[in-house]
C-alpha cells in the first residue's frame, strides 16, 4: 500500500517514527466507519486513515522482537502486513476495538517472519514449538530470577512443567537460542584468522580415487551386461531393450501386438531373461574376480 506512513526504502528513519506517532487516534465508532467503508467499498482511503493512526502499535509491537537480532525495518514491515490482514478480517459486529484485534494479527506476523529467518535450522512450526521458541527466554528469566540457586537441569525441567512439553525438547530449544548461525567463510580464530571456519569442515564427497574406481568398476559391469544381453534370443533380446534400455520403454501390450502373443506371455520371457542377464553377469563377475558380487539390474 502506498502510504506517506510506509518507508519505501524500508529504512526506519526517525522522520517515519514521529509521522506515526503524531497520527491522531480513532474513536471507537471511527474505527467502524472506516472499516465498514474499506470493506464493503474498497476505500482505499479509509485503509490509509485506518492503518495511519495504528502505525505506532506496528512500531511498539516490533520494538519487544528486536532481541532476535533481526532489522526493525523488516519487522515492521512484515507488522504492517499483519495490519492490513486485521483491516480486511476486522468484525464490526464483536464490538471490539481495533487496535485489540490488530494487535494479534500485526504479532503473529512478526512471530512467522522470526521463525523464517532467525536461524537457517527451521525452529520448528507446530504451535507448541512456536511458544517454547518466543517464552523459553521470558520463562528462564523468570524462573532464575525466583531462585539463582537452581542447577541448569532444574531450570530446564519447570520450563518443560510451565510449558507442558518433553525436558529433551525444551534443552534443544536452549540450544538452538543459545547459538546463533555462522558464516563458513568466517576466520576460525578471530577477525585475524587466516583459515575459515569451513576450512575445517570434512568433504563427505568420494574421494578422487573413489570416482576413478566407480568408473571403472561401473565401465566393466556395463561391458558384462553388453555381452550378456548378446548371449540371448532374438526375442528375449527385443523384450530387453525395447522394455528395459530403452529412455522410452513400451508396454507389454505393446510389445505382444509385435510378437503376436499376449502380454503375460512377454511378461514370463522378460522375467525368464532377466534370469539369464543376471547369471551372466555374476559368472563373469567370479571369472573376473576371482569372487561372487551380486549384481542388481533392475
Amino acid at each position: 500500500m502506498a502510504s506517506q506512513f510506509y518507508p519505501s526504502d524500508l529504512q526506519l528513519d526517525r522522520a517515519f517514527v514521529a509521522r506515526a506517532m503524531k497520527a491522531p487516534y480513532l474513536e471507537q465508532q471511527e474505527e467502524y466507519d472506516l472499516v465498514r467503508r474499506y470493506q464493503q467499498k474498497g476505500d482505499a482511503k479509509a485503509l490509509h486513515l485506518l492503518t495511519a493512526a495504528y502505525y505506532r502499535l506496528v512500531i511498539k509491537v516490533a520494538s519487544k522482537f528486536r532481541h532476535y537480532g533481526l532489522p526493525l525495518s523488516d519487522l515492521v514491515q512484515e507488522g504492517s502486513i499483519g495490519l492490513l490482514q486485521a483491516a480486511s478480517r476486522f468484525e464490526v459486529e464483536r464490538g471490539l476495538r481495533f487496535s485489540t484485534y490488530a494487535t494479534w494479527w500485526i504479532r503473529s506476523a512478526m512471530q512467522e517472519y522470526v521463525l523464517r529467518n532467525w536461524s537457517i535450522v527451521k525452529s520448528g512450526s507446530s504451535a507448541t514449538q512456536k511458544a517454547m521458541f518466543f517464552k523459553l527466554r521470558w520463562l528462564r528469566a523468570q524462573i532464575e530470577g525466583r531462585n539463582q540457586d537452581l542447577a541448569p537441569h532444574e531450570v530446564r525441567d519447570q520450563i518443560a512443567k510451565a510449558l507442558k512439553v518433553p525436558a529433551n525438547e525444551v534443552e534443544t530449544m536452549m540450544l538452538r537460542l543459545g547459538a546463533r548461525d555462522q558464516s563458513l567463510d568466517a576466520p576460525a580464530g578471530g577477525e585475524e584468522g587466516d583459515d575459515s571456519i569451513g576450512s575445517f569442515l570434512p568433504d563427505l564427497g568420494p574421494t578422487p580415487e573413489q570416482i576413478v574406481i566407480d568408473r571403472f568398476d561401473g565401465q566393466k559391469r556395463s561391458a558384462w551386461l553388453h555381452d550378456a544381453v548378446d548371449e540371448l534370443t532374438p526375442r528375449e533380446k527385443l523384450i530387453v531393450e525395447r522394455r528395459q534400455l530403452a529412455e522410452d520403454s513400451e508396454t507389454l501390450e505393446q510389445i505382444g501386438a509385435v510378437l503376436g502373443v499376449t502380454k503375460e506371455r512377454v511378461r514370463q520371457i522378460e522375467q525368464k531373461a532377466l534370469g539369464k542377464l543376471r547369471q551372466a553377469v555374476l559368472k563373469r563377475a567370479r571369472e573376473g574376480r576371482g569372487e561372487t558380487r551380486e549384481l542388481e539390474y533392475a
